[in-house]
């Protein structure tokens, strides 16, 4: 495959593409976030970089050779979220910066596909899209896929492509837990009623936080993750509710001040008979108990928010050959905000192989 990849972020593409089990043989990527670029230069050092899309008349490529152009156009002109100006907005115009692109590899290279994502918009953007799509492009068939049928994040996306079949990936059942690792600051928050058969479960209040009502929102494991944002600045990453562990064993509520024994061995074995989630014999030492304070939360991780996008851990932690880390987190956290999700794309990708 040579691929061309417009707002290209931290290379999604490219993972998605091998996952599927194509061969990368030459990877162009244009993409101007130097964060974004030094994760990307980390992980496929020989990709040919272009930089800024609107200077693509300048490139050196041969369009008759890409197989397949794909872009991510931004979305804050599209979003509910945003302005929603359209291509009224500077940022929006870029959408007919991308298709003037994607037509030129058509032009050149008819059997050639494409691929365009963007956030789930009101009906009248999401037609003007389509319809301008395929004035340029030709047959295009659109998509609406939530992230959450592959991993532990609820967040629906369009995707418009001339990979014909694609059919909603399988629901793997994922939710926060089985992405969550151990420890983090723990913060006080307030808890709340919430619906079990809604995708996130959002289980409490943060207490400690002043501003927007939707950065104080805290989710319970048992649910999805909100959609990942750029998450720049002013709390607004993902928030854990800690739930005690005697209560996750369904063991009796405990009221704050009570003291708990957090130590539940898996299984042990006692004169025969088998001591399943029991918890260790009470003996007059206090190391084994805690008092527990209250509900708290804390942050979601750079870690569990690449596997909320289905990266490989650790994908966006870039470091010199000291172990100085060359991307913060806060640019590790907005990078994978922008980011596809990988397992999503891939499931796409694999329909020109059920194609051919």
């Amino acid at each position: 495959m040579k691929v061309l990849s417009l707002f290209d972020g931290i290379s999604a593409c490219h993972l998605a593409l091998t996952k599927a089990g194509f061969n990368v043989d030459t990877y162009y990527t244009a993409e101007i976030d130097k964060y974004a670029t030094k994760i990307s230069e980390h992980h496929y050092p020989d990709a040919v970089r272009f930089g800024d899309v609107t200077k693509w008349q300048e490139w050196d490529i041969d369009w008759s050779s890409i197989d397949i152009v794909t872009g991510g156009f931004p979305c804050q002109a599209w979003s509910v979220a945003g302005k929603q100006m359209g291509d009224k907005d500077e940022r929006g115009m870029l959408f007919w910066t991308m298709l003037d692109i994607m037509k030129m590899v058509l032009k050149h290279n008819p059997k050639a596909y494409f691929l365009m994502e963007n956030v789930k918009m009101k009906k009248v953007f999401e037609e003007y899209i389509t319809h301008h799509t395929e004035q340029a492009l030709g047959q295009v068939e659109k998509h609406l896929i939530n992230s959450a049928l592959v991993s532990a994040q609820n967040r629906n996306r369009y995707y418009w492509t001339n990979i014909q079949g694609i059919t909603q990936p399988e629901d793997k059942g994922l939710v926060l837990a089985d992405v969550i690792e151990s420890g983090g600051a723990e913060r006080p928050c307030e808890p709340r009623e919430f619906k079990t058969d809604s995708l996130c479960h959002h289980a409490a209040t943060a207490t400690d936080l002043n501003g927007n009502e939707s950065i104080k929102r805290v989710y319970a494991e048992t649910g999805k993750a909100p959609t990942s944002t750029t998450m720049g600045g002013g709390h607004r990453e993902p928030k854990l509710l800690i739930v005690p562990e005697a209560t996750k064993k369904g063991y009796a509520e405990i009221e704050p001040g009570q003291c708990v024994d957090l130590t539940f061995p898996t299984s042990k074995t006692r004169r025969g008979r088998k001591m399943e989630n029991k918890s260790n014999c009470l003996t007059a030492a206090n190391f084994d108990y805690n008092h527990w304070n209250g509900h708290t939360y804390r942050k979601l991780t750079a870690l569990e928010c690449e596997r909320l996008q289905t990266f490989p851990d650790f994908f966006t932690l870039v470091t010199d050959e000291n172990g100085k880390q060359l991307v913060s987190n806060t640019q590790r956290y907005k990078s994978l905000g922008n980011a596809w999700t990988v397992d999503v794309i891939a499931h796409i990708f694999r329909g020109i192989n059920n194609a051919k």
